[in-house]
């Protein structure tokens, strides 16, 4: 359970109340995008290179909920890798993992599930992780030499039939969507410690961009963690 701060205090809600739906719906020119994250008091978003250690049961039952509004859900192929991303637990939802590089482990479960895809640029080498044009593994290409989120996205959603796609990092994915203005929705979870070392913030290697929220609502539960669901300014 958490309590409600805003708008208008109250007495203590579920996390499937107030996490609903999504804020906003699928926009005529491609899917919303809601990035969900956890960080530190002083910005962190891991902890010995995993969030694990930032989270909490509500917040797991936030991450959770949250997916369950998507119909993809989209990750750094680095982030998936570090975090032990397995199949989804929806049925029929998708996962793209995001890569430049196209180093892959396509051995994984959430491979081998069928679930995963693969978005990178349409210059990227593929061959190494064991994927040609015989491969079953679906990809989306777009860009040449850096991944044009805003394109992929929008082939996403075509491709898939998406009209919500949940982000998930990490910080350099969550600088570039940022970069290109396509986070409709920021669920940010603020976790009540300081962790201190040189973990990456909620963005990273992104240009000094200012992009407007709203918050629509906030929670605190009996831990002292602060939830927080933010809409863009438009």
């Amino acid at each position: 359970m958490v309590r409600r701060i805003h708008p208008s205090p109250s007495i203590e809600t579920n996390v499937d109340e107030a996490y609903d739906a999504p804020l906003g719906s699928g926009r005529p020119d491609r899917p919303w995008v809601q990035l969900s994250m956890v960080s530190s008091l002083d910005g962190s978003t891991v902890v010995d290179g995993t969030s694990g250690a930032l989270s909490s049961p509500n917040d797991t039952a936030v991450l959770l909920r949250l997916r369950s509004l998507a119909e993809v859900i989209l990750v750094g192929a680095g982030t998936a890798a570090g975090e032990g991303y397995g199949p989804p637990g929806k049925a029929g939802q998708r996962i793209g993992l995001v890569t430049r590089s196209g180093r892959l482990d396509t051995t994984t479960e959430l491979f081998r599930s069928g679930a995963a895809f693969v978005v990178t640029t349409e210059t990227a080498d593929l061959t190494d992780a064991g994927i040609d044009e015989t491969s079953p593994i679906d990809v989306v290409r777009a860009g040449t030499s850096e991944v044009d989120l805003a394109a992929a996205v929008a082939e996403i959603g075509r491709r898939y039939g998406a009209s919500t796609i949940q982000a998930e990092g990490g910080p350099m994915l969550n600088g570039a969507l940022f970069d290109a203005d396509l986070v409709d929705e920021l669920d940010l979870t603020s976790s009540p410690g300081v962790v201190g070392g040189s973990g990456p913030r909620l963005t990273r290697g992104g240009t000094d961009v200012t992009r407007t929220f709203i918050l629509e609502f906030a929670a605190l539960d009996d831990r002292q963690f602060l939830f927080q669901r933010w809409v863009r300014r438009r």
